[in-house]
């Protein structure tokens, strides 16, 4: 590894804004660690099956498999990156890669989309409210992007994952979520993966 052009030192901390590239075997070996992108479709765990409720792992089939190519073997132990609730639908990662995994759930800054319809009309009070400020279990949520998609759904993007935090949310402003689907984390999107469907993360493709 080099950090702005000279080899790194063990236990170096580098600047946020420094250049860091990794060898070309270090960078060979990251790539062929699996990052799996599912559509998870209603009624199903993210994680660990709990009763009455399989996992989404078992959606990794060759048949639901979207290409390009040939299915790839599917590891066990795959750990989810950003869950998703039961009753929630969308974008799910899945990955045996520690960076990605460290990336999406240790808390950083990464953008998170969803479609939401709700149970009626979101007037434009309620669109000022849910831009915020505003704050769960006492303590202040980040700013949400908020836009209106039609007169009962919306557009959010959050930059962080309290426990169900889109449906409470809305009901600070007196609206109950009816249908809720992440389209996009970072810069990977939902894209036309249906509903069981997965890929891998195409090369190049980055969060």
């Amino acid at each position: 590894m080099e950090v702005n052009g000279r080899p790194a030192v063990l236990g170096e901390r580098a600047a946020p804004d420094a250049r860091i590239t990794l060898a070309p075997g270090a960078r060979a070996r990251q790539e062929r660690r699996l990052t799996i992108l599912l559509n998870k479709p209603l009624g199903y765990v993210s994680g660990q099956p709990e009763k009455g409720y399989q996992s989404a792992h078992v959606l990794l089939t060759r048949e639901s498999y979207a290409g390009p190519g040939p299915p790839p073997r599917v590891p066990s132990g795959l750990a989810v990156a950003g869950r998703l609730d039961i009753d929630s639908q969308g974008l799910l990662v899945l990955t045996e890669d520690g960076r990605v995994a460290r990336l999406l759930i240790g808390g950083n800054a990464i953008e998170k989309e969803y479609h939401v319809r709700v149970d009626g009309p979101i007037g434009d009070n309620a669109l000022a409210a849910l831009r915020g400020p505003l704050s769960l279990d006492g303590r202040p949520l980040r700013p949400a992007r908020v836009e209106r998609l039609g007169p009962d759904s919306l557009g959010l993007t959050l930059t962080e994952g309290r426990k169900r935090q889109i449906r409470r949310m809305l009901q600070l402003v007196g609206r109950e979520v009816r249908a809720l689907k992440r389209v996009r984390i970072g810069r990977v999107r939902l894209g036309g993966l249906k509903p069981g469907q997965w890929r891998t993360l195409a090369p190049g493709e980055r969060f």
